[in-house]
């Protein structure tokens, strides 16, 4: 009998990104699709492979005969029902951050760690955070050949990684500042803000965002540290099976509606070079190589949005450091970053059921 999906959050914004992504999937494994939300929308009809399928309020039941239960929802939701999905019988493969750091929770990056998914005493598996997620592909292929050491990362995230509240409020920046002389002394972006009635109190950034960057993403942890930054450390680790690696990492918003990018410098166990870099890379299915800067060509979030592999460039071998390689990345943060990767590992688990 073929196994049954469920999708958890499934009128939400990842989740319909998730439902675009299982409409659009070549090979279909699945012989019944569970869409499932909150009670409020419940009821609603949503097209899945050709099919009307009605919403079910989300309830313990729902996750009886579940083979796979992918949660697209807020880290509270997640803690409390994945848990009994598991309870039920379902794998809950887990897009939020309640479980990347629990010891017996696998932390899945199909093409890095895919024999991890058959690992998980909690019947949970948890998807990673869309600014580690980016560059996993790269970093792991790279990994495997050379064994990394340590990473220094400058993340230039785009404002859709704080949810509708951050694309609804760039979107409000920009119509604030369009047409305006601004950016020619200080405070005159926060004055077009103002006039627009837009109050930096109600932002979901700390600062303007239109004509701007924000060295900030996340909250504050000790140190100074943001959380954003450490998720990359620890994530990092984790998903490569290296407790003690080397990390820093400044995370920065940008005026982007959607994807994110990474400034990466990465320093291995062995000799690589910029050729052997770019033969791994350009073997990778999931990787697209664009390397070609004498033309201008290189990935940037204006070419990437909306696919679904990770694109690679600017691969550069580092002047000062031995074994150490420099190379931006770009990714979709809404589709791999979250929605596609979880997908990926739900269909992982098709064989170990």
């Amino acid at each position: 009998m073929a196994p049954v999906l469920a999708l958890v959050g499934a009128t939400g914004a990842v989740g319909t990104m998730m439902i675009d992504i299982l409409n659009g999937r070549a090979e279909w494994p699945w012989g019944e699709v569970r869409l499932i939300a909150s009670p409020r929308s419940a009821g609603k009809k949503l097209t899945v492979r050709g099919q009307e399928l009605t919403v079910q309020a989300l309830a313990p039941e729902v996750f009886d005969g579940v083979d796979v239960a992918m949660f697209d929802v807020p880290d509270e939701v997640s803690a409390e029902w994945a848990p009994i999905a598991a309870a039920r019988g379902a794998i809950a493969v887990d897009n939020s951050g309640a479980f990347r750091m629990d010891d017996q929770v696998p932390l899945v990056v199909p093409e890095v760690n895919q024999d991890k998914v058959t690992t998980r005493p909690r019947g949970i598996i948890a998807n990673p955070n869309c600014t580690t997620l980016s560059m996993m592909a790269a970093i792991g292929a790279l990994h495997h050949a050379f064994g990394l050491r340590e990473l220094v990362v400058a993340s230039y995230q785009a404002a859709s990684g704080a949810g509708q509240a951050g694309i609804d409020r760039l979107y409000a920046e920009y119509a604030a500042v369009s047409g305006k002389q601004v950016g020619t002394r200080a405070g005159d972006v926060r004055e077009a803000l103002t006039a627009a009635g837009l109050s930096q109190e109600d932002s979901p950034f700390p600062a303007p965002l239109a004509m701007n960057v924000v060295p900030w993403a996340g909250s504050l942890k000790e140190d100074g540290w943001a959380s954003e930054e450490l998720k990359v450390r620890n994530e990092s680790r984790k998903i490569l099976g290296i407790p003690d690696l080397k990390v820093s990492a400044t995370c920065v918003r940008v005026p982007v509606v959607t994807t994110h990018s990474l400034a990466v410098h990465a320093t291995f166990a062995s000799p690589v070079t910029v050729a052997k870099a770019q033969e791994i890379f350009a073997g990778q299915p999931s990787i697209v190589l664009v390397d070609d800067p004498a033309t201008g060509k290189f990935p940037t979030p204006a070419d990437v949005v909306g696919g679904d592999p990770t694109y690679v460039g600017r691969i550069r071998q580092a002047l000062d450091f031995p074994n150490t390689l420099d190379f931006f990345v770009c990714g979709d943060n809404l589709r791999k970053g979250a929605a596609l990767n979880t997908y990926e590992i739900a269909e992982s688990l098709i064989s170990t059921l």
